[in-house]
C-alpha cells in the first residue's frame, strides 16, 4: 500500500471529505479495542502503532526480544504475516517459508528469535508457549483485542508523525490518537522530528514514558557505505526513511527507487533496477525486509545476488525507562 499524498497535508481537500467517515471507523475500532481478550499463559508485550505504514515496529520488537533475552528469558516473537498465503499458526523456518508464505517481517523475526504467525493470536500465543516461550513479543495487534497484552509501546516515526492527523480513510491512524496513547504504556519516537517531539510531550503530558530510537546500520556495512553513491530500493512504509538511514551512515549519495510497503517484486522490478545499475554504475543496496523477497525467478536470483542487504538494529537512548516496562513483565498478571 502506498500512502495517499493528502495524509501528510492536514488542509488537503480529501481529507477534509473523508473526516465523517473517518470517524466513524475510529468509533469502531474504540469499540473493539475495549473487548475483553484472552489472557496467554505468559507475559505478552505488544509493539504497535498508532498509524498504518511502516514506523519501525520491526526493529522495535527484535530490540525488546533482544533486551529480554540478555535477562535470561526464553521470548518468541507473534505476528499476524502480513501479505503471507498461510494462516497459521506455525513457527517460521526461514529455510522453508518464503515471503509469500508468511510474509516478509516474519522472515526477519525468525533469523533472530523464535517467530511465530498466527492469524488467531491466542492460538499463536499457545502454540509459542508449547515451543518454550516465557514471554511474547506481539508484532503489532494494539488495535486487535483479541489477545490481552500486559505491556504496550506504541511506536511512531520521529518525522511524519500521525501524518494529518485524521482517522482512515481520510488520514493514516487507525483510530483517534488520544484514546490509543490512553491504553499504551509507553511511546517510542523513532528517528527525529518535530512530530514526534510535539507527540513525546503529549505523552509525557499525561504520565506516560517516552523512548527515543533511531535505526542504526551494521558497522561493517556503514564502513562499506562511507563516502559511497549507491542506487537504493525498498518497499517499506517511508521509503525516505531507508535515504535518511544510509545518509546517516555516511554514504555520500543515496539515489532512490521506492515501492509500496510490502512489495511483492517481479521480474520486471529486477530487469530495471539492474539495468539502472548497469547503466549508472551504482552498486544496489535495499532492506532486509525486501531482501527476503528477491527469490522465485531468475531474475530476482540476479537482482538478490547484485544487491548489498543493508542490516539495522534500534538504539535506544532511555535504557532504565525500557528496563522499567520489562520488569513490569515480572509483576503480577492482571486478570
Amino acid at each position: 500500500m502506498k500512502a495517499p499524498a493528502f495524509w501528510s497535508d492536514p488542509d488537503a481537500a480529501a481529507g477534509r471529505l473523508l473526516a465523517p467517515l473517518g470517524a466513524l471507523v475510529g468509533a469502531v475500532t474504540l469499540a473493539r479495542m475495549g473487548r475483553p481478550g484472552a489472557r496467554a499463559a505468559v507475559p505478552v508485550i505488544c509493539i504497535g502503532n498508532p498509524t498504518v505504514g511502516g514506523a519501525g515496529k520491526t526493529p522495535a520488537a527484535q530490540w525488546i526480544a533482544g533486551l529480554l533475552a540478555a535477562r535470561g528469558r526464553h521470548p518468541f516473537i507473534l505476528t499476524r504475516g502480513y501479505g503471507g498465503r498461510l494462516a497459521g499458526p506455525l513457527v517460521v523456518d526461514p529455510e522453508l517459508h518464503s515471503a509469500a508464505d508468511v510474509g516478509d517481517e516474519p522472515l526477519l523475526h525468525a533469523r533472530r528469535f523464535p517467530a511465530v504467525v498466527a492469524r488467531d493470536r491466542p492460538a499463536g500465543a499457545a502454540l509459542a508457549v508449547a515451543g518454550g516461550a516465557d514471554v511474547i513479543v506481539m508484532d503489532d495487534g494494539f488495535q486487535n483485542p483479541a489477545l490481552a497484552k500486559d505491556v504496550t509501546i506504541l511506536v511512531v516515526d520521529g518525522a511524519t508523525g500521525l501524518g494529518n492527523g485524521r482517522v482512515l480513510p481520510a488520514g493514516p491512524l487507525r483510530a483517534p490518537f488520544a484514546p490509543q496513547l490512553a491504553r499504551a504504556d509507553a511511546l517510542l519516537v523513532v528517528g527525529a522530528g518535530a512530530a514526534g517531539e510535539a507527540l513525546a510531550a503529549a505523552t509525557r503530558a499525561i504520565g506516560r514514558p517516552v523512548l527515543h530510537g533511531r535505526l542504526v546500520v551494521e558497522a561493517e556495512m556503514a564502513a562499506w557505505l562511507a563516502g559511497r553513491d549507491v542506487l537504493a530500493f525498498c518497499g517499506i512504509g517511508r521509503p525516505t526513511k531507508f535515504a535518511e538511514t544510509l545518509g546517516a551512515a555516511g554514504t555520500r549519495n543515496a539515489v532512490l527507487r521506492p515501492f509500496a510497503d510490502h512489495h511483492v517484486y517481479g521480474e520486471a522490478d529486477a530487469e530495471r533496477l539492474l539495468a539502472e545499475a548497469e547503466r549508472t554504475g551504482l552498486p544496489l543496496v535495499t532492506t532486509e525486509k525486501d531482501a527476503v523477497k528477491l527469490r522465485g525467478s531468475p531474475a530476482l536470483e540476479r537482482l538478490a545476488a547484485a544487491t548489498r542487504v543493508v542490516g539495522v538494529r534500534l538504539e535506544v537512548e532511555e535504557a532504565d525507562a525500557a528496563s522499567a516496562l520489562l520488569d513490569r513483565l515480572s509483576a503480577p498478571r492482571r486478570l
